[in-house]
């Protein structure tokens, strides 16, 4: 018999030497040598909210532990920790002092998100700040776009005014400043729309990252607290898609790349572990995930109840994300698990 090949007698099981793959898992010193997924600060973005008018507010979030809206100066203090800590960045969601049919605060040059980016590229220049676009967090009736009734009489939001103005939107950040522009509004046809309205105003360079597989899921619930963007009436199943398709996401995130998207982001990230594998697997651009606000508040209840350690979940999670192909993390998380080994 080989020497490769020995076997060792255990009651009625013979179990071959050569295939004992527990050797790399005895020590830490084994089990990091051979790690396959390594998750660092810069693969994770931090989300923030922040809101308009007050600058030294500070509100908690009930449903997000740890999470807060901020005035500008709590936004600031937050982007500092986020560049020392050694993040990929930062993306923002804005909290108007004023909400209309159109959601005209969202375009305003002289919005919350916009002089947010300003103040915070004065500060820290060396920080990518990604601005989210839509106009769930402006409109007073919380979609994500212009509501009209139909020839039936049914209030749907209508698809192309609404990608006028998410143009509007898309360039008035890049005017101010932002890093990334990051469509979430499902849209049908608004990256080939604001790709073509940043380039026709000088903004070539400046990357996209589309929210392309984006469900209709139950784990949104506590970020419309926090960004105050709970539907006055019906849902956002008319957009946002079925969390029973795969091959529709594939379709999806294929119209994006062609319509000029840079980066391709899958949301809720846990439940759609599937769908970024595939997405990684079948696409050659960069694929992020969103570690969604009820990801977030399910781990955090759980621990605060004693069922769960906290950070061995919360880094269990995010590494999963990775593992499954995500090279960009939006989480919660970002600044606490910044500090902890992969």
């Amino acid at each position: 018999m080989s020497k490769h090949n020995h076997e060792l007698e255990t009651g009625e099981l013979t179990i071959p030497t050569s295939s004992r793959t527990r050797r790399t898992r005895m020590t830490e010193r084994h089990r990091s040598l051979v790690r396959e997924t390594i998750l660092s600060p810069s693969n994770l973005i931090l989300p923030l909210f922040v809101v308009e008018g007050q600058s030294n507010f500070r509100k908690p979030i009930d449903s997000m532990p740890g999470v807060e809206q901020l005035g500008m100066d709590g936004i600031l203090a937050q982007s500092e920790s986020a560049l020392k800590a050694g993040l990929g960045g930062i993306i923002l969601f804005g909290i108007p002092e004023h909400k209309d049919e159109f959601g005209s605060e969202a375009y305003n040059d002289r919005g919350v998100i916009q002089n947010a980016v300003w103040e915070i590229k004065q500060r820290f220049p060396e920080l990518l700040v990604a601005t989210d676009v839509c106009l769930c967090e402006y409109t007073d009736h919380g979609h994500c776009g212009v509501v009209e009734r139909n020839r039936n009489g049914e209030i749907e939001i209508v698809n192309d005014k609404t990608v006028d103005l998410l143009v509007r939107e898309a360039v008035s950040h890049a005017e101010a400043g932002s890093d990334l522009i990051c469509p979430s509004d499902m849209m049908d046809g608004r990256i080939g729309a604001i790709r073509d309205a940043l380039d026709q105003n000088g903004f070539e360079s400046l990357p996209i990252m589309s929210y392309s597989a984006k469900y209709a899921s139950g784990l949104y619930g506590p970020f419309r607290d926090a960004a105050g963007s709970m539907p006055s009436f019906g849902d956002r199943r008319s957009h946002q898609m079925d969390v029973a398709n795969s091959d529709e996401a594939m379709r999806v995130v294929q119209r994006d790349i062609e319509e000029g998207a840079d980066i391709v982001m899958v949301k809720p990230a846990i439940s759609s572990l599937d769908i970024i594998r595939r997405v990684r697997e079948q696409f050659l651009v960069p694929v992020a995930a969103y570690q969604v606000s009820g990801e977030y508040s399910m781990i955090k209840a759980a621990a605060q109840n004693g069922w769960i350690d906290e950070e061995r979940v919360m880094m269990e999670s995010l590494t999963s994300i990775k593992r499954a192909g995500a090279s960009i993390i939006l989480t919660y998380f970002a600044l606490r698990a910044a500090k902890l080994p992969s």
